[in-house]
């Protein structure tokens, strides 16, 4: 009967930890580094252009209490490709459609306009869309690990350009290109965003919010 006990408390503490280490999992944590060069294409590259209708960058905020989600619009880019493989991209974000997708009326009003920086003194609480409209991305290299397709490229928000990593899968049907990444979380501080941050400043007990955002590309472009 004992070692019976024994065995279901092992067996109760390995679900456990299992069930922890899943909700705490960062998806696809990225490290930012230096920008670096920026990969080129070469000339007989095919052409495919984003239709901004269709393109959405996908967002998850978190604090101790409760997460938000929202999207932004991807307002223009172009990949480029050979053999069905890509061989340089370029994306523009634009930051003024910051939508948040989990909350209505007042409430989803009230948080939009503080992540764009909107209301005196907050304008750089977040992302200080008036000064800082887009963001963008240009890849600097793709690659193969683990099976899977990984594109590096410089990401800049808030006019700070640093370099990520990401898995993404690209699909190319006729004239039309479909490029989704899985779920990538970044280090938000990395880029200047440092509100609430308990790694940017002291006290905050549970007053702060994480410094990891998990974002998600869909693209759709068109051949040109």
């Amino acid at each position: 009967m004992k070692l019976r006990f024994i065995n279901i408390c092992i067996a109760v503490a390995i679900v456990c930890t299992a069930l922890y280490s899943c909700k705490g999992e960062k998806q696809n944590e990225t490290e930012a580094g230096a920008a670096e060069e920026v990969k080129k294409a070469p000339v007989t590259a095919i052409t495919f252009n984003v239709d901004p209708a269709s393109s959405t960058l996908d967002w998850i905020g978190s604090k101790p209490t409760e997460n938000h989600t929202g999207t932004i619009k991807i307002a223009s880019g172009s990949v480029k490709t050979l053999e069905g493989n890509i061989e340089s991209a370029t994306f523009e974000v634009d930051m003024t459609s910051i939508e948040v997708t989990d909350l209505e009326g007042d409430q989803k009003a009230s948080l939009e306009a503080h992540l764009k920086g909107e209301g005196e003194g907050k304008e750089d609480h977040f992302f200080n869309v008036a000064k800082y409209p887009t963001a963008s991305f240009e890849v600097t290299s793709v690659s193969e690990k683990e099976g899977k397709t990984f594109i590096d490229g410089n990401l800049t928000i808030k006019g700070i350009k640093k370099n990520i990593s990401f898995p993404a899968t690209t699909a190319i049907e006729g004239d039309v290109m479909i490029l989704t990444t899985e779920s990538f979380t970044i280090n938000r501080t990395e880029w200047g965003v440092n509100y609430a941050s308990k790694s940017v400043f002291e006290n905050l007990g549970d007053k702060f919010i994480n410094d990891d955002i998990e974002l998600k590309i869909s693209i759709k472009a068109n051949k040109a």
